[in-house]
């Protein structure tokens, strides 16, 4: 779960370093809005915008059980964060694969897409549903037991 954090770290760390300077020569503004930046990445890349990644063979075996879908996501994909913000508090209801950390996970979401690792990839049923629209995945939970 530690290493979960080094990159978000290393973006706030990077954006206090280059910040420093404008601030230093009296240019609040542009040092303000250098670190909100490099904060944004760190927040985007965190583990608070993602629930706890799941492997994939776990994330089936659990949709078979409750009939939530399976989300199949990378990070720093700017569609999965979309999708993400989009779903709000509902968002944590789904199973979310980090095909990074799981070869499993990548394979599916190969098959599923013509080989390529195109993601969001979300999986109702067993059938895979390639960058929904967030509303219509919102509607599949209402569904789920």
């Amino acid at each position: 779960m530690m290493r979960a954090w080094i990159l978000p770290m290393v973006f706030v760390l990077c954006g206090s370093a280059v910040a420093i300077r404008p601030a230093l020569t009296g240019d609040a503004g542009t040092a303000a809005t250098l670190l909100l930046a490099f904060l944004g990445l760190a927040l985007v890349h965190s583990p608070l915008v993602f629930p706890r990644s799941i492997g994939a063979r776990e994330a089936g075996r659990r949709a078979a059980v409750d009939g939530r879908p399976v989300v199949y996501w990378r990070p720093g994909c700017t569609y999965c964060i979309r999708l993400r913000f989009r779903l709000g508090r509902s968002g944590r209801q789904l199973h979310w694969v980090n095909i990074w950390r799981d070869p499993a996970a990548a394979a599916a979401v190969r098959d599923a897409n013509d080989g390529n690792e195109t993601v969001p990839t979300v999986v109702v049923a067993d059938r895979p549903h390639t960058n929904p629209a967030p509303e219509w995945v919102r509607e599949q939970l209402k569904h789920s037991a």
